[in-house]
């Protein structure tokens, strides 16, 4: 057999070495995708050795059988692209015993390359299959080289088979030379190792993913409504992201998000509640005013049961003293009775919260608190505590000051949550954008008080997702779920007042973002009629 020719040593040297550089630089710039690799691989080996055709097995997902991922031939016309629709080739014979019959699998299974010269002379291995096709598409396989790819730890990442050797000077199908063996060796080992870096990356990268879904898990559990809402605010976000991507006008129309920073975007918002896996379920979930871990109400319906059971004792007591008085004083107790119920009602109603509670509520609230009753312990006391009088009176909501306190605080928790993980640099504006959506653009946000300038446009539309799906949230136990209408009313107001960004709040309307997440998530009974013009805050 001919010796290669030092310049075609040397050339075959430079094309592992330009493999390399690719392999180095992510392939020209396309990432993990492993396709492109694959793609090159194949291509590579079977230009190297002057193959008329190269196929690439690649292990099915069971472990049972070699699949046919990549297949190219010149004769065949087929391409990269081609379904040439081959079964794939088993690993193991009906008893279970690895095959070693296929030479495929012989290679996968012994971790060899077999280089046979002409596979209608060869009787080691059954070629019935490659005959087959052979009669199939009229072609006719001579030599064939089958070289297996492992991974660092040894593992079977791939089978590479190139076939029919071709004479440059002839055209003529000869064996492989042991030195196109070696050189297809070597770039199988390289390759191995490029495609393990490629799987470990993805693989790494799928296990922060499925970290993240972890934490939404736990938080999806201890506080279901919160787990909708860390579903539902990244697709809001990522809606909103990609019609500010297509905006052609305006102050946004020079916005673009590369892949990179979309995947940055969209892990920012599965994440960006994910401090709340701290707050305590009784405050994050405090459906009443009164609620804890349980609802205090209960508390407050036993005093006016003891109130009502009091006073009726006491005209009891009155009409043995004095029978001449008895109708006088039951009509008085009964009097005394409808009062207390409806100020229980009263107590009841306020319990449950709203948005904007009346002063004369407030001062009805601290008269009633002032009240005395005597208690199981025999002694006279307040008929409301301090803390059950600071909650009754809320303004809006549930929540006190202190408790709001602790739900705003999931923020800071969040952000040293994100911010304590070793992000690589491909993901480093996750804590920034997840860090964000409850700032303002006049600086009076929090945690940290930033403006719009000081925010980029992802951490600045993640605030809007944020609102709008907590406003149409109809889960929520302390409120309920408001009409499409009335959303984008409260959202309008919030971009006249500096808490939203306009120009965003803007394509939100425009691109008719809020409908197709209306359309998606809301209840119909919410989706009403939009008067776009009477928006606050846009101008159509």
């Amino acid at each position: 057999m001919p010796q290669l020719h030092p310049e075609k040593i040397a050339h075959r040297l430079e094309q592992l070495t330009e493999l390399s550089v690719a392999l180095g630089h992510g392939l020209g710039g396309q990432g993990h995708d492993i396709a492109p690799l694959l793609q090159r691989i194949v291509l590579l080996a079977k230009s190297m050795s002057g193959a008329d055709g190269a196929t690439l097995y690649r292990p099915a997902v069971n472990g049972r059988q070699l699949d046919f991922h990549i297949s190219v031939n010149d004769s065949l016309g087929i391409g990269l692209d081609s379904d040439i629709g081959v079964p794939g080739v088993p690993l193991f014979d009906v008893q279970g015993q690895p095959n070693l019959a296929s030479v495929a699998a012989y290679a996968a299974h012994m971790r060899r390359c077999v280089n046979i010269a002409d596979v209608y002379r060869d009787d080691a291995f059954n070629f019935s299959g490659m005959q087959a096709f052979d009669r199939h598409h009229g072609y006719h396989t001579q030599s064939i080289l089958t070289v297996p790819m492992g991974d660092h730890e040894g593992d079977l990442i791939g089978v590479l088979q190139l076939v029919n050797a071709k004479d440059e000077a002839t055209g003529q199908v000869r064996a492989f030379s042991a030195t196109d063996q070696r050189f297809i060796e070597a770039l199988a080992a390289q390759a191995g190792v490029a495609l393990t870096n490629q799987q470990l990356i993805l693989q790494l990268e799928e296990l922060l993913e499925s970290l993240v879904k972890l934490i939404n898990i736990g938080i999806d559990e201890k506080s279901p409504y919160t787990g909708r809402h860390c579903q539902f605010v990244p697709e809001l976000t990522m809606l909103l992201a990609d019609a500010a991507h297509a905006t052609t006008s305006g102050p946004l129309a020079g916005f673009r998000l590369s892949d990179n920073e979309r995947k940055q975007l969209w892990l920012a918002g599965m994440l960006h509640d994910c401090g709340k896996i701290t707050t305590p379920v009784h405050v994050v979930d405090k459906a009443t005013k009164l609620e804890t871990i349980f609802d205090r109400i209960a508390l407050i319906d036993t005093r006016y049961e003891v109130l009502l059971r009091d006073a009726e004792i006491a005209a009891l007591q009155r009409q043995i003293t004095h029978p001449d008085q008895a109708d006088a004083i039951a009509a008085a107790l009964a009097g005394e009775q409808v009062a207390l119920r409806e100020e229980r009602d009263f107590i009841r109603r306020v319990n449950i919260g709203s948005e904007g509670m009346a002063e004369a509520d407030q001062q009805r609230v601290r008269q009633i608190a002032r009240r005395r009753w005597r208690a199981a312990d025999g002694e006279l006391h307040d008929f409301l505590d301090a803390d059950e009088t600071e909650n009754l009176t809320i303004r809006f909501g549930t929540l006190t000051a202190a408790e709001r306190a602790i739900v705003n605080n999931h923020i800071s928790v969040s952000i040293r949550m994100l911010e304590a993980l070793p992000w690589p640099k491909h993901l480093q504006k996750v804590p920034e954008y997840a860090g964000g959506h409850h700032e303002r653009m006049d600086g009076k946000g929090y945690p940290r008080g930033l403006t719009k300038e000081q925010m980029s446009v992802p951490a600045r539309l993640m605030a809007i997702a944020d609102i709008f799906e907590a406003l149409t949230a109809r889960d929520r136990p302390y409120k309920k779920g408001k009409s499409l209408s009335e959303s984008l009313r409260i959202l309008g107001n919030f971009s006249l007042n500096g808490h939203i960004d306009p120009d965003l709040f803007d394509v939100f309307i425009r691109s008719k973002v809020y409908l197709a997440f209306a359309e998606k998530h809301m209840h119909p009974s919410q989706i009403d009629v939009v008067d776009e013009a009477a928006i606050p805050g846009y101008t159509p």
